[in-house]
C-alpha cells in the first residue's frame, strides 16, 4: 500500500498521462519543429508571428509595368494640357512630382502609444514606412517641448505616388458620407494642392474594428504647374473630383 501511495503522489506531482492521440500529435509537432530548425526557419508563436510580419513588410511588390495613371498621363493628359494652355514645349506641361501625407497627433504628447498605431495605419495606407516628425520648438501653452514626437509623415514619388492617387480618387473619396466633391480653392498660388481628410477609415486598408481612435491627415500634391489654374487642370484630368 505504501508503494501504491508513493506512485499516486508521483503521478499527482508530475505531468498528467497523455492519451495515444495526444502523444502522436506531440510527436508530429516535435518533428515539424526539428525540420523547420534544420531549414533555418524560426518557430514559436511570438517569434514566428514577428518573423512573418517582418517578411511581409520588407517584401516589395513586383510591378509588371508603370502605374495606370502614369501611362494615362504620358499617353493623353500631357497632350491635353499642352493644347489647353497653348504651351510651346512638352516639358512645360505641368506634372505631379510628389505627394506628402502628414498625420499630426497633438495627443501624442500625453499618449505616446498613438504614434505606434499611426505608423502602422499610415504604412498600410501608403505601402511605405512613415517617418516620425518632431516639434521644432517648445510651446509652454500646449506643454510641448522641442524634439518631442508629435506626428508621422510619408512622401511618395514615381509609381507609388500615382498608385496612391489612383486609390484615393477611385476608392477612398467615394466612401466619404454625403460626398459632393473636394474644394477647388485649396491651392497655394504655385499650383500645389492640399486636401484634408477627417478620418482614415475611408481607406479600405484600415480595419475599423482595430483602430483605437480616428485620426485625420493632410495630403499635399506638389506639381510643376506655373499657377493654380494649371495645377487644377492637371489634378482634374488625373481624376480629382472637384466641386463645381
Amino acid at each position: 500500500m505504501a508503494a501504491d501511495k508513493e506512485t499516486d503522489d508521483k503521478a499527482k506531482a508530475g505531468k498528467p498521462a497523455l492519451t495515444p492521440e495526444q502523444e502522436a500529435e506531440a510527436a508530429a509537432k516535435k518533428a515539424a519543429r526539428a525540420e523547420a530548425k534544420a531549414k533555418g526557419v524560426k518557430t514559436g508563436r511570438a517569434k514566428g508571428g514577428a518573423g512573418a510580419a517582418k517578411e511581409v513588410a520588407t517584401e516589395r511588390v513586383r510591378r509588371e509595368g508603370p502605374a495606370r495613371l502614369r501611362k494615362l498621363y504620358d499617353a493623353e493628359i500631357r497632350a491635353k494640357l499642352i493644347s489647353e494652355f497653348s504651351l510651346k514645349n512638352r516639358m512645360e506641361a505641368p506634372r505631379l512630382t510628389k505627394i506628402t501625407i502628414n498625420m499630426g497627433l497633438g495627443e501624442a504628447v500625453s499618449n505616446p502609444k498613438l504614434l505606434d498605431s499611426a505608423v502602422e495605419e499610415l504604412g498600410a495606407i501608403t505601402g511605405q514606412r512613415p517617418v516620425v516628425t518632431k516639434a521644432k520648438k517648445s510651446i509652454a501653452v500646449f506643454k510641448l517641448r522641442a524634439g518631442q514626437k508629435i506626428g508621422v509623415m510619408v512622401t511618395l514619388r514615381r509609381d507609388q505616388m500615382f498608385e496612391f492617387f489612383d486609390r484615393l480618387v477611385s476608392f477612398a473619396l467615394p466612401r466619404v458620407r454625403d460626398f459632393k466633391g473636394v474644394s477647388p480653392k485649396a491651392f497655394d498660388g504655385r499650383g500645389n494642392y492640399t486636401l484634408g481628410i477627417r478620418e482614415e477609415i475611408i481607406f479600405p486598408e484600415i480595419n475599423y474594428e482595430r483602430i483605437d481612435k480616428p485620426k485625420g491627415m493632410n495630403i499635399t500634391f506638389n506639381t510643376t504647374a506655373a499657377d493654380d489654374d494649371q495645377g487644377r487642370a492637371l489634378l482634374r484630368h488625373l481624376g480629382m473630383p472637384f466641386r463645381n
